[in-house]
């Protein structure tokens, strides 16, 4: 089970939680989660270039809040934050209330799957071996902190005749415990033998409480604290 299924779909309530935040009122669930889908394709083509992990999408009364999880947030602001304010714009045309948009940056890439694994896609375009990108991405994963790295690529592998799967893993990726904090992300590579699928996991230690926001806090509290250390550096 653990082996198949997606690792932070079986999370969700435990140490995970939904990235879309809100109910529904009969009739209007179509709607919105229409809303949800369109929402995240323009921001994902417009965004391509700007390593955007994630976007969470919630809707107090009348409003929607989007919330761009980003290891470049310079490049979403722009100059005077002129692309923040298109993009905005661009947002309030998909959803009918006020619409608000955040930034969150992700301070360690190297230790989010959905990045990694677009990092090793780019790669791929670009003709990098796929042995080499995706051993450079384990590596770089462990020397950041993590406690252990999968990442599988399928495809015409290399522009072999006959597709493929190839695996790749350092440290431990306990699938089944549910009390440990994995990451998992996919991309595709479009290249010119075809499609080349990567999965990437990421385990980072274990979360004892029962917290479904904790992997959420535990990512902004590790960012809190690398700004403090970077105002102790300037001021030493």
């Amino acid at each position: 089970m653990g082996q198949k299924v997606n690792p932070i779909g079986l999370r969700l309530g435990i140490n995970r939680t939904w990235e879309s935040r809100w109910y529904a009122n009969t009739g209007e669930y179509a709607q919105l989660l229409h809303e949800d889908i369109k929402i995240r394709d323009m921001l994902r083509k417009r965004l391509k270039n700007a390593s955007v992990s994630k976007i969470v999408i919630e809707r107090p009364h009348k409003k929607c809040t989007v919330t761009v999880y980003t290891a470049r947030p310079g490049v979403v602001i722009g100059k005077k934050g002129a692309d923040i304010e298109v993009l905005r714009r661009a947002l309030q045309q998909i959803v009918k209330g006020e619409v608000f948009l955040n930034l969150v940056e992700v301070r360690k890439p190297e230790i989010d799957a959905m990045l990694v694994a677009e990092s090793i896609a780019q790669q791929l375009e670009r003709r990098v071996a796929f042995r080499r990108a995706m051993k450079r991405s384990l590596q770089t994963a462990m020397r950041m902190g993590a406690k252990g790295c999968k990442v599988i690529c399928g495809g015409r592998l290399g522009g072999a005749e006959i597709a493929r799967v190839e695996q790749y893993q350092e440290g431990s990726v306990p699938l089944h415990t549910l009390r440990a904090d994995i990451d998992y992300g996919t991309a595709e590579a479009s290249t010119a033998m075809g499609i080349i699928g990567i999965k990437v996991w990421i385990y980072k230690g274990e979360i004892l409480e029962h917290d479904p926001m904790a992997s959420e806090r535990r990512l902004q509290e590790s960012g809190e604290q690398r700004a403090r250390q970077g105002s102790g550096n300037r001021a030493a």
